[in-house]
């Protein structure tokens, strides 16, 4: 009944976190952040990863702006290891902006999944990450041709969970809420903001997140999703 799929991207099909983890090492060796107090590289990512989601949910609520994230996570990370970041010498920032898209990493089974569902149904991207990072993510990782149309929250003028995203998204899609599956990790922000406009909804769900609001599906791995389609 579906002809139109819609997935999100970071930690839905692009393995966010493994890619992240691999800069930040590369970070951690480049500019000697062990001399700087820093205990390893794992301890480093670790408390990027945890400090950047939170951003970027806040972001997704509209709470902060784009240019907070980028100014203030990297300070944030040091202030909770205890370390006065003004010790560092660089734009950590903007190197990891230029090491992470150029990742590859995708969550296990993305590629048999996508694979799978080409030439069976229409597939796009709505993320709200930017255009041109989410492009060479894309790119770097071989996955742009199985893509119509790649959705993004300054194309859209809006951002998830932000009803008109999905709207705008349907619109240029050229397809209804009827035929239409919107699929992601954020329950927040794809799945209540994709429900809001009643597109039937997978809840990308590995950690087996309860939740009040059910999506039409909840799965663990992608192979689940095979099945359904």
């Amino acid at each position: 009944m579906y002809k139109h799929l819609f997935f999100d991207l970071d930690h839905t099909l692009w393995d966010f976190d493994r890619n992240s983890s691999e800069c930040i090492t590369e970070l951690f060796d480049t500019f000697g952040l062990a001399d700087a107090g820093v205990a390893s590289a794992d301890e480093f990512s670790r408390h990027f990863i945890t400090i950047n989601r939170k951003l970027w949910g806040d972001y997704d609520k509209n709470l902060i702006e784009h240019s907070y994230i980028r100014q203030h996570r990297f300070p944030m990370v040091f202030q909770a290891l205890g370390i006065d970041a003004s010790v560092i010498g660089a734009d950590l920032n903007a190197e990891y902006l230029k090491l992470l898209p150029c990742k590859s990493h995708l969550l296990d089974s993305a590629l048999e999944l996508l694979d799978y569902l080409q030439g069976r149904y229409t597939l796009h991207i709505i993320t709200n990450g930017f255009a041109e990072i989410q492009a060479t993510k894309m790119d770097s990782a071989g996955i742009s041709h199985y893509f119509t149309n790649v959705i993004t929250s300054e194309t859209a003028n809006a951002k998830k969970p932000d009803p008109l995203v999905f709207t705008y998204a349907m619109q240029i899609s050229g397809t209804t809420a009827a035929e239409s599956l919107m699929i992601g990790d954020n329950y927040e922000a794809d799945i209540l903001g994709a429900k809001s406009v009643n597109l039937d909804t997978v809840f990308y769900n590995p950690l087996a997140i309860v939740v009040d609001d059910k999506p039409t599906y909840d799965i663990r791995h992608w192979k689940e999703l095979m099945a359904i389609l």
